[in-house]
């Protein structure tokens, strides 16, 4: 896999766009291998980058009983087998400090879920640490006028 700077000026660059494609939330191994194959198959003929997402914990659940996922361990390791598989980036969620540096070992891109992006300085600045790419997704309650990086980085 590449640098984390040449992947970020590869997708920086990428016409018409790159794509940021998998299931919302790893259900089992053979699910994730399966959807990798059918999203690369797709991508590979469109000429499209493409960066596999997925999460191992769906913490944001409006239910609590709802499947939240495999856990991190579990998840980064069919995460990294998708990685290796069909060498692809790969971009999942962080939702506690701790699992920034684990998450970044896998991951070349390491998203900050939407309801975490205004409340989480310590998050996002695990999350830079790593070195990795860093997507923030913002909250629909987030006006676009919000500054959510109050930070000099």
């Amino acid at each position: 896999m590449d640098s984390t700077a040449s992947l970020f000026n590869q997708f920086k660059t990428a016409q018409p766009f790159f794509l940021l494609a998998g299931p919302n939330v790893i259900e089992s191994e053979y699910h994730v291998l399966r959807m990798a194959t059918h999203v690369k198959t797709v991508t590979d003929k469109l000429g499209l980058p493409l960066v596999f997402k997925s999460t191992f914990d769906k913490g944001n659940r409006t239910f609590f009983k709802s499947f939240r996922g495999p856990g991190m361990i579990e998840g980064l390791k069919i995460l990294e087998k998708v990685k290796e598989a069909y060498d692809l980036p790969i971009i999942t969620d962080v939702h506690e400090t701790i699992q920034c540096e684990p998450v970044g070992r896998v991951a070349d891109i390491i998203q900050i879920p939407a309801f975490l992006c205004r409340h989480s300085s310590d998050l996002l600045v695990a999350a830079v640490k790593t070195g990795e790419i860093i997507n923030i997704k913002k909250g629909q309650f987030c006006a676009p006028s919000n500054k959510i990086l109050k930070h000099n980085w």
